[in-house]
């Protein structure tokens, strides 16, 4: 049993490798050519490091293990967005806006639904030093866009505002404990429970609260929401941030979900979800997430969104397989020119060893390379 692995941990296999592979260097390249310049961090960094400003859910995710050298407790990351942070607030240290992208797998300790690996490959793209509605905007359609690339087009792009959640229950006077308590039901739009819950709560916040889960649609929720909700200042600055990008984004398939708070320990201010590609789970997350920055020394706002490639790829057709062509093992010249040229070409070309006639198209031959009237050539495979 020594080559079974752990429950939700796999294997990428040829066809399976290869799809991500392209993925990666498209997605990639359509960062770079927008800006978003490439880092890659550690796979494991101090504990403290990796959970700064991400709230008690990261850490709750991270494998855990003990420095040899320091004796510190170190973890294996479980989302890269932290330490791509760190590395804008302390080494890039910029004073402008600063764009980064990234891609590597991150580990989870227990998968985030049934069928999810806890190995995700972790594809995604920051913002920082920007602290307006202009920077959300770009990181959305960056974002629609990825998805399009990628042929899992986005077919809803649910947006929230953390900053609706934490004035009402700043207006509630929630202990944390009891402020995580309202967040679940909120994420699970369980109105019988937040009514119990609310029960000491004064008007108009208690009303307010059990009327987030009902503020699901268009942009017309935005003016129910301005209508239904207390007057307040941090609820009037976020309906009017959702307002600028219902406007900015009217040709993308946006809804605005105002009980959405998924992230909420970490984000402050938009966040959204993408959907697509027939999955009843988000593909895609992001938002807004100033406080992150902040926690490591440097004030810094901070906008972007993370995708797991390995969820994007089951979404998609096996590519076509290319066939390779079959060469000798010889150290002719002529031949060795001859397979050189050919894989300038693009073309993949196999060499032959000793002894395993009839099994190179376990290999992905279909075509070999023989000498036809003092020339190479290539020919179907034959004999296999």
């Amino acid at each position: 049993m020594r080559w079974v692995l752990p429950d939700h941990i796999q294997d990428a296999l040829p066809s399976e490798a290869d799809k991500l592979e392209g993925l990666r260097r498209k997605l990639l390249d359509a960062f770079r050519v927008r800006g978003y310049q490439q880092v890659m961090p550690p796979l494991l960094e101090y504990l403290d490091s990796l959970t700064t400003g991400a709230g008690r859910d990261l850490r709750l995710r991270t494998y855990q293990l003990v420095d040899q050298l320091s004796g510190r407790t170190m973890g294996v990351r479980a989302d890269m967005t932290p330490q791509v942070t760190r590395i804008d607030s302390h080494l890039l240290n910029r004073q402008g806006v600063t764009r980064l992208c990234y891609c590597g797998s991150v580990l989870h300790t227990l998968p985030s639904t049934l069928t999810a690996t806890r190995e995700p490959l972790q594809l995604g793209a920051e913002l920082y030093g920007h602290a307006g509605i202009e920077a959300d905007i770009e990181v959305l359609r960056l974002l629609a866009e990825v998805m399009r690339l990628a042929d899992v087009p986005a077919t809803r792009i649910d947006i929230g505002h953390v900053g609706l959640f934490h004035a009402l229950a700043g207006r509630a006077g929630l202990v944390p404990g009891r402020e995580e308590m309202l967040f679940d039901l909120l994420q699970s739009k369980d109105v019988p429970g937040l009514r119990e819950m609310l029960v000491d709560v004064a008007e108009p916040v208690r009303s307010a609260l059990l009327m987030l889960p009902e503020l699901y649609g268009g942009p017309e929720v935005i003016e129910l929401a301005a209508t239904r909700l207390p007057k307040d200042a941090e609820i009037a600055a976020a309906l009017d941030d959702l307002r600028q990008l219902a406007v900015a984004l009217a040709d993308l398939p946006i809804s605005f979900d105002l009980a959405d708070l998924r992230g909420y320990h970490y984000h402050s201010g938009v966040v959204f979800a993408a959907y697509g590609g027939g999955s009843p789970a988000a593909l895609a997350l992001g938002g807004r997430y100033d406080r992150v920055a902040e926690a490591f020394g440097r004030a810094r706002p901070a906008t972007g969104f993370s995708l797991d490639l390995r969820e994007l790829a089951l979404r998609l057709p096996d590519p076509d397989a290319i066939g390779a062509i079959l060469a000798p093992h010889a150290q002719d010249a002529a031949l060795l020119t001859e397979i050189a040229v050919l894989r300038e070409q693009g073309e993949i070309v196999v060499t032959t060893l000793p002894g395993h006639d009839g099994t190179w198209n376990e290999a992905g031959c279909d075509r070999q390379l023989v000498m036809r009237g003092g020339r190479w050539t290539v020919e179907p495979l034959q004999g296999e």
